[in-house]
């Protein structure tokens, strides 16, 4: 399956070390990332994440196209949500795709690690198919 994240800088860190601690499960799927957080999971964990442009300059809108053409299976985007950010429209777009294309979606650390688990036992299949 196709994972992709995104994480505002204050939950980089965040990101890193839930891909630190989930590395066994991430090591059997695709992985995408916008620049920084692609680059940085990287290094954390030694996974090989193909690499979006940064968020704020065009990053979060490739990911917008994938999820378009249904080629994410799962969006792992970790935002901070107490401070506005100038490219807010561009994010809020890329959780609106998530939705009108029935892919899960999580913005939470909890949310996030529900979701992985499910994807290790097989909860996501449907994925498949819907593709």
């Amino acid at each position: 399956m196709n994972i992709a994240f995104v994480a505002h800088d204050s939950k980089k860190k965040l990101m890193q070390n839930l891909c630190i601690a989930y590395r066994g499960i991430l090591t059997r799927h695709s992985l995408y990332a916008t620049g920084t957080t692609g680059r940085l999971i990287e290094e954390a964990t030694g996974l090989n994440v193909h690499k979006f442009l940064a968020g704020h300059i065009g990053g979060e809108e490739q990911l917008g196209a994938m999820v378009e053409q249904n080629e994410v299976d799962l969006v792992i985007f970790f935002r901070d949500p107490l401070n506005s950010r100038p490219n807010e429209p561009d994010i809020n777009k890329a959780i609106r795709l998530c939705d009108i294309h029935n892919v899960p979606l999580a913005t939470n650390i909890a949310s996030a690690e529900l979701l992985l688990k499910s994807l290790e036992r097989g909860d996501l299949e449907w994925r498949e198919m819907y593709r």
